[in-house]
C-alpha cells in the first residue's frame, strides 16, 4: 500500500507543478512549492485514506502549504512594518533612519530573532515557518502548553526589543 501512495504521489508531480504556477506566477517559487508539497504528502501518508481522490489530496496540501507561507510572510512584513516609524518634524535622526536601505532592517530583525534563547527561538521558528502549536509540540516532543508559552514569551522578548529600534 506504501509503495502505491508513493507512485501516485510522484505521477501527480506535473498537474502539481501546474497548479502551484497559478498560485505562485513564479517558476522557481512554484518548484519550492511543488517540493513542499510532495514532501508534506510523503510524510503524511498514512492519513491518505485509499478511497480517496490524490490529486485533491496533493491540491488541498498545496493549499494550505501556500496559504501558511502568506500568512508567514505577512507576520514578518507587519514585524518590520512596526520597526519603521514615521519622522518626527524637525528629527534629522528620524529622517535619515527612513531612507537607510530596508535590508539593514530586516538584517536587525533576523539577528534579534537568533539572538532569543535557544529555548524560545527553536520554537518562535518553526512557528514562522508555518507550523501549528501541536505540530511543534510533537516536533520538539513538549505539551502543547509549554510551546504556545514559549512563543508567547518569544515575542515579548522581540517586541520590547523591536521597540528599542
Amino acid at each position: 500500500m506504501s509503495a502505491e501512495i508513493d507512485t501516485l504521489i510522484t505521477a501527480n508531480t506535473e498537474d502539481l507543478k501546474s497548479f502551484a504556477l497559478k498560485f505562485t506566477n513564479h517558476r522557481e517559487s512554484a518548484e519550492d512549492l511543488v517540493q513542499d508539497t510532495i514532501y508534506k504528502a510523503l510524510a503524511n501518508k498514512q492519513r491518505f485514506s485509499a478511497n480517496s481522490n490524490v490529486r485533491a489530496w496533493l491540491y488541498t496540501i498545496m493549499r494550505n502549504i501556500f496559504i501558511n507561507n502568506y500568512r508567514r510572510k505577512e507576520t514578518y512584513q507587519t514585524v518590520l512594518l512596526k520597526c519603521y516609524r514615521k519622522p518626527e518634524a524637525g528629527n534629522v535622526e528620524f529622517t535619515l533612519r527612513n531612507i537607510l536601505p530596508i535590508e539593514l532592517e530586516i538584517k536587525e530583525i533576523k539577528e534579534r530573532i537568533h539572538a532569543l534563547p535557544i529555548v524560545f527561538r527553536e520554537s518562535f521558528l518553526l512557528h514562522l515557518e508555518g507550523f501549528k502549536y501541536d505540530e511543534i509540540a510533537e516536533m520538539l516532543n513538549e505539551p502543547i502548553g509549554t510551546i504556545k508559552s514559549r512563543i508567547h514569551f518569544a515575542r515579548k522578548i522581540l517586541k520590547s526589543r523591536i521597540e528599542r529600534c
